[in-house]
């Protein structure tokens, strides 16, 4: 084992993560029994789905400086910027919307920033084209570190390694659930999910368009040539689209802490976790599960005292 490689397992991640049984009568008078899978406990600076995406690829780097990207209220940016502060290596954020960079940091950013991240803001054009080779050697040129010194890991975290690294969360689901949930943002986390479960997947994403299927695949195809596990996505559920919320939205995640929060330690995250459970609740509610259904309730972070818009 390397040196990098040792410091990263250091980190001490809580593996696997806990898999607690929930008692709500919205499931148990359907014969529905509802799991929820504690990803958000892994480790306190990377929960999660931030966990199973960076490892592999932070092994990859190994102690490179990491490039990454996100928009002013990602959790992907905070936690590479963390995972830079725990194991010593150097984080730069490339964040969408160079309108952000005369203002004051908003929560999530100003902790990216004391972690050590080197905040790059570029307009929106650009950051939809950041895949594109040449507008990401403009970028590398906006950065004070050599270029081929710099590891890139995508928006989300969300390529071939962090799917294999998200097959974990499948794999520890395997024979304990018949039905596994999660909140997309990129796909990554659900990609890996269906790989290694023997389960049915199912998505619910936090951002409108209707591209997500598409994306999920060409994941798949790049961890693994080809289709993995039976999966599928409702896209009913977004709240507006992403970093947006309702007032709805919020009465149905202080009902839920209000009915588990203090049994199971749990808070709610608005942007994902609500979205993703107020999803199940309607889809339990609509027949969408037969009787003596196990369902896994994938928690993938804690929240943030930060703002968000409502509608």
């Amino acid at each position: 084992m390397n040196a990098f490689d040792l410091a990263l397992s250091r980190l001490r991640p809580r593996l696997p993560s806990p898999l607690e049984p929930v008692e709500d009568e919205r499931f148990t008078r359907r014969g529905l029994r509802l799991l929820l899978k504690r990803d958000d406990l892994i480790h306190p600076d990377l929960p999660g789905n931030k966990w199973r995406k960076l490892a592999l690829n932070l092994r990859k780097a190994g102690g490179r400086p990491v490039l990454t990207f996100g928009g002013a209220y990602s959790n992907h940016l905070r936690a590479t910027a963390a995972a830079g502060r725990l194991l010593g290596f150097g984080t730069i954020g490339v964040v969408r919307g160079d309108e952000l960079a005369g203002r004051p940091l908003n929560p999530s950013l100003a902790r990216c920033a004391a972690d050590g991240m080197r905040l790059v803001f570029v307009d929106r054009a650009t950051y939809r084209a950041k895949s594109e080779p040449a507008v990401l050697a403009r970028i590398l040129e906006r950065v004070p570190v050599d270029a081929h010194e710099v590891y890139v890991v995508p928006e989300g975290g969300s390529n071939a390694l962090a799917v294999r690294g998200c097959a974990g969360l499948g794999g520890e689901l395997r024979g304990a659930a018949d039905v596994a949930v999660v909140a997309c943002g990129t796909g990554g986390t659900l990609a890996g999910l269906a790989a290694g479960f023997d389960g049915r997947t199912l998505g619910v994403p936090v951002l409108r368009g209707g591209f997500l299927g598409g994306e999920i695949t060409a994941l798949q195809e790049s961890a693994y040539g080809g289709p993995r596990g039976e999966w599928s996505l409702d896209e009913r559920f977004h709240g507006g689209g992403y970093a947006r919320t309702t007032p709805e939205l919020d009465a149905f995640a202080r009902d839920f802490e209000d009915r588990h929060g203090a049994r199971h330690g749990l808070a709610i995250e608005r942007l994902y976790v609500a979205k993703m459970l107020h999803g199940l609740v309607t889809l339990a509610e609509e027949g969408a599960f037969p009787s003596g259904t196990r369902i896994a309730a994938v928690i993938t972070g804690a929240p943030e005292p930060q703002p968000v818009s409502s509608r």
